[in-house]
């Protein structure tokens, strides 16, 4: 989004970088011509974080997880590393 020479001089002013411009702006509440980032939706997104640090986390430690998916339908799932091929036809010839 495209910024005045005014929102910059009061960044400045403020000590308000561009990051937290952002933030505000992509997770804050709107309120008229407002958007609003407060105490409250820091930390509930801060929680919303931390659970998602502990679920990747958990796909990190499988190695990474697939998911098969058709038309909108969820249809298996498994560890990234546990499929094998050879496993599912025998042998197989290597080129």
């Amino acid at each position: 989004m495209a910024r005045t020479r005014h929102i910059h001089q009061r960044m400045s002013q403020r000590s308000i970088n561009s990051h937290l411009v952002e933030l505000a702006s992509r997770f804050g509440t709107n309120s008229g011509d407002k958007v609003v980032l407060d105490r409250k939706n820091t930390t509930a997104l801060l929680k919303a974080m931390d659970a998602m640090r502990k679920d990747l986390l958990a796909v990190q430690a499988k190695g990474g997880i697939v998911v098969v998916e058709q038309n909108g339908v969820q249809i298996t799932t498994y560890a990234l590393n546990s499929y094998s091929r050879s496993k599912v036809g025998g042998t197989h010839a290597t080129h």
